[in-house]
């Protein structure tokens, strides 16, 4: 989660080494060159064509999985002083912001084989953001009372079985290796065959003050078995990534995150979604990643009003204490509104014990055609935990998920 102000939480926190907390931009998440979990922002309806996914060049799966980079966006990251085959060999770990590249065409994710191990996983950080409550006033929009906390509750093992769309995204930020969740959702251009992943703008990319995160990777039904964090210690890649790691061969978040997004004061958090189209590390046998967990939720972007709603389910892995990011969660409850501008879109709220890491996890509601849909993602909450809040998705991040489908829809 982010802050909003000195207290506004998304959703996420870093730990400088086990127990320190210490507060983090909500929004860790892609980087030009290589991140897969953010915070999802802006919106395409802006008519940015950088935002709104009609990049020029983006790199191509070969069919052994592995990215070819076309010779034009080689050339255009020599010009950052980038080098590819440097790149996968470690230069990726300088974060000079010179070269941090952040507009929406420059994205770039190399894959890194076995970079992404067990331990590597186990020991990610969730990007904390908050929200001070004191900085909502009456007048900005339409706020309901605080929610009563919902006690999270845990997700039976297997995970496949009860929430088969659901996963984590890591990546790398100056602050350390991150995590975020995340929700398979179905292509339109691609019907049963998705490789499409939903989660935070703030989990992919910086916002305003940074660009993308770097490494970006999904797995899905991560920890399947739902084994403690010392019966993790020592366990094999399949064991914790039973479905594979899935990298994110590109992202696209809002142009409101990018340009608005910040770490405190909400900036930005009613536009904090992102689509991740992924592409398997090591080949997946010609399946799609929908097709290798077997589901994929349908993204309903005319949900009902928020007085609406009868009930939203949000579903996370929470990494801030007292949870430890190893497993899966859920909270159900009907949502209230939260404004945090009179000038942006008012948010979905939902009281729930969850903390940092459930970032970019998916809402589910009864879709405006009856049917379970994604309606919202995780984006922040108090730094004291009790509640979430998550954006109504309308224009903008349809904008955003009909972008990355087309940019892949003959592929």
């Amino acid at each position: 989660m982010r802050s909003i102000r000195p207290s506004f939480t998304a959703r996420g926190e870093h730990r400088g080494g086990r127990g320190a907390r210490r507060r983090t931009s909500p929004v860790l998440g892609a980087l030009a060159l290589a991140s897969a979990l953010a915070l999802t922002a802006t919106a395409c309806e802006s008519g940015d064509t950088q935002a709104d996914g009609q990049a020029s060049a983006s790199a191509a799966s070969g069919e052994d999985g592995k990215f070819t980079i076309p010779d034009d966006i080689k050339d255009k990251l020599k010009e950052h002083g980038i080098d590819i085959d440097k790149w996968k060999n470690g230069a990726w770990k300088d974060w000079d912001r010179d070269d941090w590249l952040r507009e929406a065409q420059d994205y770039i994710n190399p894959i890194i084989e076995g970079l992404w191990d067990p331990e590597r996983m186990r020991d990610a950080d969730d990007p904390d953001t908050g929200v001070d409550e004191n900085d909502l006033s009456g007048d900005q929009g339409v706020t309901d009372p605080t929610p009563e906390p919902v006690e999270a509750k845990a997700v039976s093992p297997a995970y496949h079985d009860n929430a088969p769309e659901a996963g984590k995204v890591f990546f790398d930020s100056p602050e350390g290796t991150m995590v975020c969740s995340a929700t398979v959702v179905q292509d339109p251009a691609h019907p049963g065959k998705s490789n499409l992943v939903w989660t935070a703008g703030h989990c992919v990319h910086a916002g305003k003050k940074g660009g993308w995160y770097r490494n970006i990777a999904f797995v899905p039904s991560y920890n399947n078995a739902g084994e403690t964090a010392e019966q993790l210690q020592d366990v094999t890649k399949e064991q914790v990534a039973p479905y594979g790691v899935w990298w994110g061969d590109w992202a696209q978040t809002s142009a409101q995150w990018i340009e608005q997004g910040g770490a405190t004061g909400g900036d930005g958090a009613p536009y904090d979604f992102a689509v991740i189209h992924v592409t398997p590390e090591n080949g997946s046998g010609g399946k799609s990643l929908e097709e290798t967990v077997g589901s994929a939720l349908p993204v309903d972007f005319n949900a009902p009003a928020v007085t609406k709603v009868d009930g939203i389910t949000a579903t996370g892995y929470p990494a801030a204490s007292p949870y430890d990011g190893q497993a899966l969660y859920q909270c159900q409850d009907k949502p209230g509104r939260l404004s945090i501008s009179a000038s942006d879109p008012t948010m979905y709220r939902i009281g729930c014990t969850m903390t940092g890491g459930s970032s970019g996890g998916g809402w589910v509601a009864t879709g405006s055609d009856g049917k379970p849909a994604l309606v919202s993602n995780t984006s922040i909450g108090p730094v004291s935990a009790g509640w979430l809040a998550g954006p109504r998705l309308g224009e903008a991040a349809q904008g955003v998920y009909d972008s990355v489908s087309k940019k892949f829809a003959g592929q």
